[in-house]
């Protein structure tokens, strides 16, 4: 399993949100560029990446300390948020971004997801967020009727690279992820699937790689921000 240590950004600063919801924000670090490299220093292999402003206003918001990252870092890393047509999927990966995370419109637009995967083997993700299950989009602000388990099957056979599934009730918590969902959506589809939300120690970590699923990674932020989980012992769990 790999370690996916996350770096969500909100008007250029390094921040972690409770519940996805923008005004109970924590700020982490006003230079994200500086904590990447903290991250890469302490040995990860990938590094995920979130624009919160984008998913709210659709676009990208904030490309210049994420094109910072890339610049100052030679790990790959994954960038959700506000990636809703080809050419903001073009541009990114043309910058050296190794994945691309689609996750409104794998709701809106599948069809986009298909395109943007045959047109670029294994650099796109679908971002799957979920309240009780249904799937939320936009920035998580709002909430549709389609199932988690529906979605995920739906992209099958369109050569998406991983889902990163979220359970945003979990997000930011430090309560633990949603072990038995994550576990079902893993089995339920032969897609990599990367768990996201909620992790908040080593025994989470240990739980996800024993959970019965053949799990890709785990993403996790505040944890590693707030010294719950030591990203250098973290490593060494998921590689055991």
């Amino acid at each position: 399993m790999i370690l996916y240590p996350a770096i969500d950004l909100k008007d250029g600063q390094a921040v972690r949100l409770l519940h996805g919801e923008m005004d109970k924000t924590t700020v982490f670090n006003d230079n994200p560029a500086a904590q990447a490299l903290e991250f890469v220093a302490a040995g990860c292999e990938w590094l995920h990446l979130v624009d919160l402003n984008g998913a709210f206003a659709g676009e990208p918001v904030n490309a210049a300390p994420v094109e910072e990252i890339l610049k100052q870092t030679k790990v790959p890393a994954q960038l959700g948020g506000g990636i809703r047509d080809m050419a903001t999927i073009e541009r990114w990966i043309g910058k050296g971004l190794a994945r691309v995370i689609l996750g409104t419109v794998a709701v809106e637009n599948p069809d986009l997801v298909r395109e943007a995967a045959r047109e670029f083997p294994g650099k796109v993700a679908v971002g799957i967020d979920a309240r009780n299950g249904r799937v939320a989009t936009k920035g998580w602000a709002e909430e549709t009727d389609v199932m988690v388990t529906d979605l995920a099957k739906s992209f099958e056979d369109a050569g998406v690279a991983a889902i990163i599934y979220t359970d945003i009730l979990r997000d930011g918590a430090m309560k633990g992820p949603n072990i038995a969902a994550t576990a079902d959506l893993a089995n339920a589809v032969s897609i990599p699937v990367i768990a996201s939300g909620g992790v908040s120690s080593l025994d989470d970590l240990r739980a996800l790689k024993s959970c019965g699923a053949p799990l890709n990674g785990a993403i996790s932020g505040r944890a590693l921000y707030d010294g719950a989980i030591d990203l250098t012992e973290a490593l060494a769990v998921l590689k055991s």
